[in-house]
């Protein structure tokens, strides 16, 4: 049943990824927008190019889902990897995982700041926060899943 609950829980992530990367690179590029007879049409203009409020409720149902899998599997976790981690001196390992943890946590605790923002009709006003909590959590969720994968790749479970 661990298994089953690392896969889905790598399958939110990989979703997460995509939905938080493509909204933060349309919030970057709104927030410097060019006339449009002076935008060329790169594969970036157009990966940017998507309504970034349609991802709002998404990003913020994907991190919870993500965040509660993730505590799911923890008690795994700490019996099957971080002992051996602990055993085979790799502390830097576990440290890695702590500050998953950490940034877990601060990312559930700006989910609902930036649902805020991003449900304000003031866009002008909101703008620099939209964009702030948006990259936030967008390196968030980059972290967690780089150190994530690097950690099941040196000892996963199973």
């Amino acid at each position: 049943m661990t298994i089953a609950l690392l896969i889905l829980h790598g399958l939110i992530a990989v979703v997460l990824l995509g939905a938080i990367t493509h909204q933060a690179a349309s919030v970057v590029r709104t927030a410097r927008a060019r006339p449009a007879s002076t935008t060329r049409r790169t594969f970036l203009t157009r990966y940017s190019q998507v309504s970034d409020r349609s991802f709002t409720a998404a990003v913020a149902v994907l991190f919870v889902l993500s965040v509660a899998l993730g505590g799911t599997i923890y008690p795994a976790y700490r019996i099957d990897v971080r002992i051996p981690f602990e055993e085979m001196g790799l502390a830097w390992a576990v440290g890695l995982f702590e500050v998953k943890e950490h940034w877990g946590a601060v990312g559930l605790g700006v989910v609902p700041l930036y649902l805020k923002t991003w449900r304000s009709e003031d866009f002008a006003r909101r703008q620099t926060p939209r964009m702030a909590l948006t990259l936030l959590l967008a390196i968030i969720v980059w972290t967690d899943f780089l150190v994530g994968h690097l950690l099941n790749n040196i000892r996963g479970l199973g």
